[in-house]
């Protein structure tokens, strides 16, 4: 996973009010990775309050405010779809769900205060991932296979780059971020078409600037 991959990641939570911790700092390349290892992000929302449900399988921001605290998982393989072929033939990709890596996660984060009443909820598990298949039915399978595995939740890059584009402001720098600024320089010098044309899928490409 490269550093932008997690950047990316670490952005989209914070501009939605997570409070983010990077699990390590260093790559694992020689070795298997140990328990703790396998955890790329853990996010956790003070604003969470109890909630009546669970969120969704598909976590856009809408859904954030149900997610209480999470263990992160980044799979940034950006030429490839998560088939049900590739999910059954890549175990790497459910290794933060291990059991000794689930016992890690009651150390990472606050314990909570006794007298507090309410629901701490439980650690949502999210995958991180480029995208599913569109056609049915190898999407449904992916999913069931994702669930199946112990996955709580999905977000794409595709869904976390769009949110971020619409609330990066042109006229703004962002100096403390190379993510934001890059992605507000391309804003800027409309390299990034707007991203609610997606909405207007009958309108025609908008021409090249000389």
């Amino acid at each position: 996973m490269s550093a932008i991959d997690e950047g990316i990641v670490r952005e989209y939570f914070e501009q939605n009010g997570f409070l983010v911790r990077q699990a390590r700092k260093y790559q694992v390349s020689a070795r298997r990775k140990v328990a703790e290892e396998e955890i790329d992000l853990i996010v956790l929302n003070p604003s969470w309050q109890r909630a009546a449900r669970k969120p969704d399988f598909f976590l856009f921001s809408n859904e954030l405010p149900y997610v209480h605290k999470a263990i992160v998982s980044v799979k940034g393989w950006h030429t490839g779809v998560f088939t049900p072929n590739m999910l059954k033939s890549s175990p790497e990709i459910f290794s933060f769900l291990q059991q000794s890596v689930l016992k890690e996660v009651s150390r990472l984060f606050p314990a909570e205060a006794p007298e507090a009443d309410a629901d701490p909820g439980e650690v949502t598990k999210i995958l991180v991932l480029p995208s599913l298949p569109t056609a049915e039915p190898f999407r449904t399978q992916s999913v069931e296979l994702l669930k199946a595995s112990g996955v709580d939740a999905i977000i794409s890059f595709r869904a976390m780059l769009l949110d971020l584009l619409d609330k990066i402001e042109i006229n703004q720098n962002y100096s403390k971020s190379d993510t934001l600024q890059v992605m507000r320089l391309l804003k800027n010098y409309d390299l990034i078409k707007d991203t609610q044309l997606d909405l207007l899928p009958d309108r025609g490409a908008t021409p090249r600037r000389k």
